[in-house]
């Protein structure tokens, strides 16, 4: 891909959106370490700017949104567990050591009802060139012996990750500075004013939309149909129909620019938009079906005699 598809793509997919990040729109003067240090006050820290943005090839610019890693916190509600709450905040029950962990306590114990538990920021990190999960776990864990965490949080069960695939890093420790919390702050109340009444608004900006993001992706206009699809997504709540339309134009489009990790997540978005999916692999794009693994793949035509 080229570094101008690259720059392009990183700034559309800068900001699709995962709990408890917060927006900031690159001012003049700005560096990544500059706003970690603001943020965070610690300019190494640019790094986790760097993989949340998809920055790895690609500099920032003035003018740009850029996503914020931030811990959320959930306040334990009457019956709920380590499994259930990992389910429902990080996307899978085998988490549930993870969040427990990261709240001073282990699975088996019930979380104490009424009690605020931070949550872990899911990091997306793209596997570069002789990265393994050891080295992953050094540079954004701060221990290597915390390779065992990402090995158990992304399901690898002992397999190291290829060049280009995704790895989330559960961030458990994201303290802001006093003017970071202020910046969150107003992000999220800015957030709520703009959201309210807005889901039916959306679908209708979305159904107008749906014939230009085809019209990309057929006129092999990938890269703006991947800013396009972002921006879709990012309006608001969709329908489930939405979604999947969106969903699927998206893994086309990284397909054909080579992003096999953004690929993967735009399946999972569509699979979970369309749980019935399945693909023919007689019409279907043998990278698109790579993307997604054998789950969508239906049944070969019986062979012709």
């Amino acid at each position: 891909m080229s570094a101008r598809a690259w720059r392009a793509l990183a700034a559309a997919v800068c900001c699709s959106g995962v709990a408890g990040g917060f927006p900031h729109v690159v001012k003049k003067g700005e560096t990544l370490a500059s706003i970690a240090d603001a943020v965070y006050g610690r300019p190494a820290h640019e790094r986790l700017l760097v993989s949340a943005n998809a920055l790895e090839h690609a500099p920032i610019a003035v003018g740009m949104r850029l996503e914020i890693p931030a811990n959320q916190r959930h306040r334990v509600s009457a019956g709920e567990t380590w499994a259930s709450l990992a389910a429902e905040l990080l996307g899978d029950p085998e988490r549930a050591d993870v969040l427990s962990i990261a709240n001073d306590s282990s699975p088996w114990l019930a979380p104490p009802e009424g009690a605020e538990i931070i949550v872990p920021y899911n990091l997306r990190v793209e596997v570069g060139q002789g990265d393994t999960l050891v080295s992953i776990a050094q540079k954004y864990l701060g221990k290597r012996e915390h390779a065992w965490v990402l090995d158990r949080y992304n399901g690898l069960k002992g397999r190291q990750p290829k060049k280009g695939e995704l790895v989330l890093v559960p961030l458990s420790d994201l303290r802001l500075t006093d003017e970071g919390k202020a910046r969150a702050l107003a992000a999220t109340l800015l957030a709520r004013t703009e959201s309210t009444g807005s889901a039916r608004e959306a679908q209708r900006r979305v159904d107008q939309e749906l014939p230009g993001l085809l019209a990309d992706i057929n006129g092999g206009r990938y890269v703006d149909a991947v800013t396009r699809g972002t921006r879709m997504l990012s309006y608001g709540e969709l329908g489930r129909a939405q979604v999947a339309a969106i969903s699927r134009q998206l893994l086309e489009a990284y397909v054909a620019l080579g992003a096999r990790g953004h690929a993967s997540q735009a399946c999972r978005a569509l699979v979970e938009a369309s749980p019935d999916l399945s693909f023919d692999p007689v019409y279907v794009s043998p990278k698109i079906i790579s993307a997604c693994g054998d789950a969508t793949l239906t049944a070969p035509p019986p062979a012709s005699r």
